[in-house]
């Protein structure tokens, strides 16, 4: 499994630790990366993901699931957060068939 928010696209960032005598080796950080369990209220179901801390911040601002996911470029989430963005794009849209 990769280190990567499956909403954010948050990934591994590679830095150097410092020692004291300024000797310079090579190191990552780690995304704050939490197992949860979101709510969509369009698909009356819970989903499971893989989302930063900071993702969860922003989802929690924006409104909620749902919202995060239609006002996100696809390209940035992950390929199951975009199927879930086509299946609340889907039922979030008015019946076309019903008016004809």
């Amino acid at each position: 499994m990769s280190r990567v928010c499956e909403l954010t696209a948050k990934g591994r960032m590679v830095g150097n630790n410092v020692s004291h005598a300024n000797n310079k080796t090579k190191r990552t950080f780690l995304p704050n990366l939490q197992n949860v369990t979101l709510i969509s209220d369009a698909l009356g179901r819970s989903v499971r993901l893989r989302v930063s801390t900071n993702g969860l911040r922003s989802v929690e601002h924006v409104g909620g699931l749902d919202n995060w996911l239609i006002k996100t470029k696809a390209d940035l989430l992950s390929t199951r957060a975009q199927k879930l963005k086509r299946e609340i794009a889907k039922k979030l849209t008015p019946k076309d068939s019903a008016a004809a």
